[in-house]
């Protein structure tokens, strides 16, 4: 049976692997997406637009997705590892700035704040 040693190097381990992901997530969507946008605009001259647009929305989509998983290993290193009140209150600070980040990136990509999304807009954005 592992030691509760073990235990908490394990759950350590494991929210920096969390952390990692969503690090790799961002970065490997940034480097994809670049290049994707440069060839785009090597190849068509019109519509840069158009590939501009399409590259911000997967920059934000990323940066959101990443924003998540980074708010999941916090939630999974403080629950874990820390319960204390003040690493509880530290988790709910962090979370709100996260998700405060989140909605900016959602108002900046999208131009609608997450909660007024039109429905053709929402349609449209499945589709990307």
């Amino acid at each position: 049976m592992p030691s509760e040693e073990a235990a908490i190097q394990w759950v350590e381990w494991s929210a920096l692997g969390i952390e990692l992901l969503a690090i790799g997530l961002i970065v490997a969507t940034i480097v994809v997406s670049t290049v994707v946008y440069v060839l785009a605009l090597a190849v068509q001259h019109k519509d840069r637009a158009d590939s501009y647009e399409r590259y911000r929305r997967r920059l934000g989509r990323a940066l959101l997705l990443g924003l998540e998983i980074l708010v999941a290993a916090d939630i999974v290193r403080t629950v874990a590892l820390d319960s204390t009140m003040n690493a509880i209150l530290s988790l709910g600070l962090l979370v709100i700035i996260r998700t405060f980040l989140s909605w900016s990136v959602v108002l900046e990509v999208e131009g609608f704040w997450p909660w007024k999304r039109p429905p053709e807009r929402t349609a449209a954005a499945r589709e990307d």
